[in-house]
């Protein structure tokens, strides 16, 4: 029996609800892994979710943020960060 074909008789082993997950795995090594992503952004639904009170206040807190400061750069934020710990 070849590899294939002792593949083939593992996949029709396997339980139908793991099938999605090897089935990604075997597109990831065929390289058609990029080709499932861009699928699957493309298909995603759109965010319909509303805008609260919540997000606009914290919108606005960072545009203040960036007025008052400007934007951090990387090596700032890092040295913020390490002076948290």
């Amino acid at each position: 029996m070849t590899s294939r074909e002792e593949l083939h008789v593992l996949v029709q082993k396997l339980p139908e609800n793991d099938l999605p997950v090897v089935r990604r795995f075997l597109e990831y090594l065929c390289g058609v892994s990029d080709q499932a992503v861009e699928r699957a952004l493309r298909d995603a639904p759109l965010d319909d979710e509303p805008f609260t009170a919540e997000d606009v206040a914290a919108v606005d807190e960072a545009i203040r943020q960036l007025q008052e400061g400007g934007p951090v750069s990387w090596e700032q934020m890092m040295r913020r960060l390490a002076q948290d710990r």
